[in-house]
């Protein structure tokens, strides 16, 4: 069963995170969504044994964050992920941030993330059995409407 969108990974805001604003300090919001990434990464098969087999992992080559409301100490949140789409040694996904109380949308991660040989530290391409994983969860992602955020360029 493949969820659609992927939809467990949770944190809560701890106070090392908090800037003089009393808020979440926006590196801290990359620093959850790159755990909820890591959850991601186990869902679709790229966990730690497979990478350490197979001597791969993977590099972000590109990430957008959009701040959309403030989330503060102690907050529950909850992470929703979408995979947007995939070919041999690149991941386009997007994480929704949520407050898992109130269930306001706090803030999105979209990534473009590299499959990366360790030997080399050059792209490679992804084993069949994540790229076959990867196929299914875009199957049932592609049916979820696609964040506003996803494709945004920063501009006045």
């Amino acid at each position: 069963m493949i969820s659609a969108p992927f939809d467990e990974f949770r944190a809560t805001v701890v106070p090392e995170w908090i800037d003089e604003n009393q808020h979440l300090n926006m590196g801290y919001y990359v620093v959850a969504f790159d755990r909820a990434t890591d959850a991601w990464l186990v869902h679709i098969g790229l966990d730690p044994d497979h990478r350490a087999i197979h001597r791969v992992t993977t590099f972000t080559l590109e990430s957008h964050v959009n701040y959309l409301r403030e989330v503060r100490e102690g907050d529950p949140l909850r992470f929703t992920t979408q995979l947007l789409a995939f070919d041999q040694k690149r991941i386009h996904y997007i994480h929704q941030m949520y407050h898992g109380e109130q269930g306001y949308l706090a803030a999105t991660n979209e990534l473009m993330s590299l499959h990366v040989s360790l030997e080399t530290r050059r792209a490679a391409p992804m084993q069949p059995v994540i790229q076959d994983r990867l196929a299914r969860v875009l199957e049932a992602h592609s049916r979820l409407d696609r964040p506003p955020q996803v494709g945004r360029s920063i501009g006045l």
